[in-house]
Parts: C-alpha cells; sequence; structure tokens
C-alpha cells in the first residue's frame, strides 16, 4: 500500500461489489476507478493532477506523511501562484481573454479586464511593493471590496513570494484591528470606500480607527485605492500613499519577476470565525491548493478554459479565495464579480441578467440568495425576460438548502440545482455532484453528493465507532487529507491539533453532523450542536425545517433547541411568510405544527412557533441559529462581526418572550461598523 493510503473496500469490477462503500452498479465507473485510486493510491493519483500547473522545479516527493497531521504535498516543487494564474496564459497567446467581468449596479459600471490588463497593472503594483520592502515571506493585508483591484493586489503580492490576508471589506475597526495585530502585515492594502444599498461604507477612516487602537505598527505607509467614481477621499500623508504613487514608483521597463516558491509555503492566511466563534487563522499554501481548485472547477463544476464562471461571494471568504480568483484564473476561464445583491440592486431580476449578459456556464451561490429572490418576485415578473439558454447547473453551499427552495430553482432557472458541501478549512468541495463525471444530475433530496478525490468519509457514533447506513453521526474524514486543505492555523498549532484532530484521533473532525445511505451519498444534516436531543432523540434542525418550508405560506425559517424540563429540550421554531400571506400568525402556526405531526411525528414535540419578520443571518446567508438558541436561554451573546443586521434581535427577543423565552436576557454585544 502507498505511503498516506486508506485501506478500503477494494474494487476489481468481477469481485468485490463496492468502492469505499459505494455500490459500483451505482454509479459512474470513472468516478467510481478515479476515487479508488486516490484513496489507495493516493500518490500515482495527484502526481497526474500535479501537471496541471507550471513549475519551476519539479517535485521531489509527492506525499510526506511523516508527520500527521501536518502533511506535505508536492514537496521539493516549486512554482508561483501569479505565473500560473497570469503570465502563461499570456505566453500561450491567450492574453485577450477576458479574465475578469466586474457588474457593479451600485455603481452603474461594468468593467471586462483581459489576462493582458492584469498582467500590466501587477507587474506595475509589484513593482511598487518591491520598492516598498516586500520580500517573500512578509505578509500584506488586503481590505477592499469586490473590486478587480482586489484580484490585482492579491497576484501582485503573491507574484513577489509574498503571503495575503483579505479581510472582509468593511469589517469594524475592531476585527480589522485584530487581523493586523495577528498578521503583522508589512503593510495594509484599502480602498477608501465600499458601496452597499443605500450607503458608502468608509473603508478608510475604519483603517485608520484600526490601525490606531492597534499595538502593531506596520513599518510601511498603508496603499490606498481612490475609488473615486463614487468618493474623492484626502489621505493622510503621514500614513498612507496612492495606489497610483505606487503604480509609479515601478520600473515599467524592467517587469518585476515571479519568485517560485516551495509548494508548502504559505499563499495566504484566511480567518475564519463561523457563527460563533473567535476568528481562526486558516493558513493554506501554494502548491496542493492550486491542483486541487484547478482539478475541481474542471470536474465539479464542468467549467474550461475560456468559459464564465460565476461564484456569487466575497474576496473576503474562501469562495472568492478559491473561485472567483485562483480557480478560474489558474484555468484560463472568465470569472465574474457581481458588487450586488440579489434583489434591491435595482430588482430581483439581476441573477437572471448576469447569466444571460455574459453566458454563464455553472453559478456558485447560496441558498438565501434565491430564497431572497423568491420573496421579494415569486412569479420572476423581472427575470422571465432573460434567457438562461448558457447555464448547465447552479451549484448551492454555505447552509442547507430545503427542498421547497430547491425545487423552486429548477424550476424557475431550468437546471439542476446540485447541493455540494466544503468547509473554508478544506478550500473546495468534500462531496458533491460532478458535472465532470457521468453523475447522475439527480442525486437524493438533501443529499450533498459522493465524496470528492481523496476523501475518506466516515460517520462515527461519540464513542469512535462507525455509523450503520443512514444512521446520524459526526462526519470526519481519514487522514492524510487530500491537497488543498489548510496547513494549520496561522500561530496556533496546538488548536489545530486539538481543535481538528484530537476528538477521533487519524480523522479530521469537520464538527458537521450528518450519515451515509447505502448507496455511499453523504447527508449533512447540521453542525453537530444543532442537533436537538428531544427526551433522548436526536433530531436535525435541518430537517425540521425542510418539513416547515413545506408549507406554502413559508418563505424562510430558522428551528433550534431550547431547555424543556421533562424532555431536556424541545424545538423552537421562528418562521418568515410569504409577504401576500394574509393568515394570522395564530392559525398559520397551528397549520404549521399540523404538518410537522403529519410529516416528522409527534416525537418532535413541536409547539413553539411565531412569525418574525427577519432572521439574524451572517454576510454570507448563514442563519445563526446558535446565537439565538443561547438568546434564548437568557445567556449573555457576542455576535460576530460578520452578522449582516444585529438590529434583527429586537424582534428576535419579542418573538422569543412570546413563547416564554430570553425573558431575562441581556442585549447581544456586537461590534458596531465604526468604533
Amino acid at each position: 500500500m502507498e505511503p498516506g493510503a486508506s485501506a478500503v473496500n477494494y474494487v476489481n469490477y468481477e469481485g468485490s461489489a463496492s468502492i469505499g462503500g459505494m455500490p459500483i452498479e451505482a454509479h459512474d465507473p470513472i468516478y467510481l476507478e478515479a476515487y479508488r485510486q486516490s484513496i489507495q493510491n493516493p500518490v500515482a493519483f495527484w502526481e497526474e493532477q500535479g501537471h496541471l500547473l507550471d513549475w519551476d522545479r519539479p517535485w521531489q516527493q509527492v506525499l510526506d506523511n511523516s508527520n500527521p497531521p501536518f502533511s506535505k504535498w508536492y514537496v521539493g516543487g516549486y512554482l508561483n501562484a501569479c505565473y500560473n494564474a497570469i503570465d502563461r496564459h499570456i505566453l500561450a497567446g491567450r492574453g485577450e481573454n477576458v479574465a475578469l467581468i466586474h457588474d457593479s449596479p451600485l455603481t452603474g459600471t461594468v468593467r471586462r479586464v483581459t489576462y493582458q490588463e492584469l498582467y500590466d497593472q501587477i507587474i506595475l503594483l509589484a513593482g511598487g511593493l518591491a520598492k516598498m520592502g516586500v520580500v517573500k515571506g512578509d505578509r500584506v493585508v488586503i481590505y477592499m471590496p469586490l473590486i478587480p483591484e482586489t484580484i490585482i493586489a492579491m497576484l501582485a503580492i503573491v507574484r513577489l513570494g509574498a503571503i495575503h490576508s483579505v479581510v472582509f471589506g468593511g469589517f469594524a475597526a475592531r476585527e480589522l484591528c485584530s487581523r493586523i495585530e495577528h498578521v503583522e502585515p508589512k503593510l495594509v492594502i484599502a480602498s477608501n470606500v465600499g458601496v452597499e444599498p443605500g450607503k458608502v461604507v468608509p473603508y478608510l477612516d475604519i483603517l485608520h480607527s484600526a490601525i490606531q487602537m492597534s499595538r502593531w505598527r506596520p513599518p510601511q505607509r498603508n496603499i490606498i485605492f481612490m475609488r473615486e467614481n463614487v468618493s474623492v477621499d484626502t489621505v493622510d500623508e503621514q500614513s498612507d500613499v496612492l495606489w497610483s504613487d505606487v503604480l509609479a514608483m515601478a520600473d515599467a521597463s524592467q517587469p518585476i519577476a515571479c519568485v517560485p516558491i516551495e509548494a508548502n509555503d504559505p499563499l495566504y492566511i484566511l480567518y475564519t470565525s463561523g457563527t460563533t466563534d473567535k476568528p481562526k487563522g486558516v493558513l493554506r499554501t501554494i502548491g496542493g491548493h492550486l491542483v486541487a481548485l484547478m482539478y475541481t472547477l474542471k470536474r465539479i463544476y464542468g467549467i474550461g478554459p475560456g468559459d464564465t464562471w460565476w461564484a456569487a461571494s466575497d474576496m473576503g471568504w474562501v469562495v472568492g479565495h478559491s473561485y472567483i480568483c485562483y480557480g478560474p484564473l489558474c484555468l484560463g476561464a472568465t470569472s465574474v464579480m457581481y458588487e450586488g445583491k440579489p434583489d434591491r440592486t435595482p430588482d430581483p431580476g439581476q441573477y437572471f441578467r448576469i447569466i444571460d449578459q455574459y453566458q454563464v456556464r455553472s453559478i456558485f451561490s447560496v441558498p438565501t440568495s434565491f430564497r431572497v429572490i423568491r420573496r421579494a418576485d415569486p412569479d420572476i415578473s423581472y427575470g422571465r425576460q432573460y434567457s438562461m439558454k448558457s447555464l448547465r447547473a447552479i451549484f448551492i453551499a454555505g447552509e442547507h438548502c430545503d427542498y421547497e427552495t430547491k425545487m423552486w430553482i429548477e424550476k424557475t432557472f431550468k437546471v439542476p440545482v446540485l447541493n455540494h458541501w466544503w468547509q473554508t478549512e478544506t478550500g473546495s468541495a468534500v462531496t458533491a455532484t460532478c458535472l465532470g463525471y457521468q453523475q447522475s444530475l439527480t442525486p437524493p433530496t438533501y443529499s450533498t453528493g459522493l465524496p470528492l478525490m481523496g476523501y475518506d468519509v466516515k460517520i462515527l457514533k461519540p464513542d469512535g465507532s462507525e455509523c450503520k447506513p443512514s444512521e446520524l453521526g459526526r462526519i470526519v474524514l481519514k487522514l492524510p487529507l487530500p491537497p488543498g486543505n489548510m496547513a494549520t492555523l496561522y500561530k496556533n498549532e496546538e488548536l489545530f491539533r486539538k481543535l481538528y484532530f484530537q476528538k477521533f484521533p487519524g480523522y479530521y473532525d469537520t464538527m458537521d453532523a450528518g450519515y451515509k445511505d447505502e448507496r455511499g451519498y453523504i447527508f449533512v444534516t447540521a453542525r453537530d450542536d444543532d442537533v436537538i436531543n428531544v427526551a433522548g432523540h436526536r433530531l436535525s434542525t435541518s430537517s425540521l425545517e425542510d418539513a416547515v418550508l413545506r408549507h406554502p405560506d413559508v418563505v424562510d425559517v430558522a428551528v433550534f433547541g431550547v431547555p424543556e424540563p421533562t424532555k431536556g429540550q424541545v424545538p423552537l421554531c421562528l418562521y418568515i411568510p410569504v409577504e401576500k400571506c394574509r393568515k394570522t400568525d395564530a392559525k398559520l402556526s397551528t397549520e404549521i405544527i399540523k404538518l410537522i405531526r403529519d410529516v416528522v411525528g409527534p416525537i418532535a414535540a413541536f409547539r413553539l412557533i411565531t412569525s418574525v419578520n427577519n432572521l439574524p443571518r451572517t454576510r454570507s446567508g448563514k442563519t445563526m441559529r446558535k446565537a439565538m438558541a443561547d438568546f434564548a436561554r437568557n445567556e449573555r451573546v457576542v455576535l460576530p462581526a460578520t452578522i449582516d443586521d444585529a438590529s434583527v434581535f429586537t424582534e428576535i427577543r419579542r418573538a422569543l418572550q412570546q413563547l416564554g423565552y430570553a425573558m431575562s436576557a441581556p442585549d447581544p454585544i456586537v461590534a458596531k461598523l465604526l468604533d
């Protein structure tokens, strides 16, 4: 067995009947053979995929698993991310191909940026950064909105072999400060402003506040990109230098060369807090990550060079890093950057317009975006004028997608809606339904698909024993993890080991709950702390939410557990009615309770229910169930700075108190936009 190989059900098609628990007759044989090889002989499989990239120096060892969980891929190989994303396409004669489409209804502008135009700007910025002292291994913080200059900054930094840490634009000064203090950057690159519906976000003021309160003083000045079509601000001459002045520092006659770095050196640091925890600095290395992105973009999403692809996210999140920037650019595709909302900029027809106008092949978004469109325009009066002929599929992730929403999306956009599952820590999907294989495009309802190459997915009980098919448990991934996963937590290897690998030795703990069916499909039901224990019966909040959303008068819902003296826990439901609903809250709630009894049964003890106008979510669309559950228990709630609208908790308090909860709950603590 190869180093790092995992003992799975080996298949020769004349003998055994499954691969990794997946019946061979139920799945595409090409997928099954690729999966078998990736698990049993990961060295051979990933060595072949490594050739998707251009290397300055070939690797000496595909996998070094001598110090788990700190696995290393493509050891001794040297490459540069900017070269693979930009230079090689120009050298191949594809410089005039469009790399980025920035569509901003918020500013009324559309920009098409070619690979050559990106290169021209990157070498100037990289040259200026070099003049300011940025060298290989330095860290640079980026605090910018969803604009092409953010990607230009990222690629200019990695061209020099330096490491970027992108902070979500509009974060509070305190949140930005904490990241600056932890990363200790050589300098900060920021925009002067960001744009949200009806307001301009003062990035420059936030940056100045963050640095003023910071214990870390960058030795260089801040580089400020001025969005002159939005606002022209006065910079601090002592602390700031204009982006345009940095470009002017470069010697255009001598373009700055790409600095080769070893495959296991850092590419970036990205902070994640989910919906509850304090931020953790995910450190991603270059070699394996770029290989995984190239592979998954082709195999999962069916994208090839020249195709137009849209990941509806932000550069401050992992989706932006993986599938707005590095994945599509390394592949030579066109990446859409949409600076707007699904419904308000200016209407709910914008997703349809983007797909039609730019001939988008596949889209990646969160289910909440489509719920918003459905709520604002259920009859698609704005969207029906656009053609969806270019679209092959819609991929969703980031949160649970209920059956009613999925069916509405498929009926409306007339393509398969394919749920898949991954985390900031993994960098790309763990399970999916792949367009690049001949997999069924109608996977089981609620499934997140089949395991991706290299992921040996197990469902374990608390004692570490394996669950039976369809038995709910903790989802874990057998080590070694495939290329592309985080290498460690920046400056915190102890927490890295403890948080992800201590509970189930030999496995990465995803901290998600779910199960695997008889055909090997994975079902991610909730974060493990979203499972409710009602009188000894474990119920997933997502299964209850799915049942609620079967009611035609409900457009959105959150279910979470609250304490109850007899049963220990019972579910509490907050739902949003459709706008045209004329039923009273009491009548609609009674109908939903009956629906739950019919669908789930009396075991759910489903009685606590009321309507609300909005639910608390993070800016990436995740519903903050744990925060509401803690609030209901009168606990002090610290809301992450990623919350979209903290004022929602005023209504949440009213609703919970109506049901007898949160009677003495203190007001949630939240970082305001400006400190």
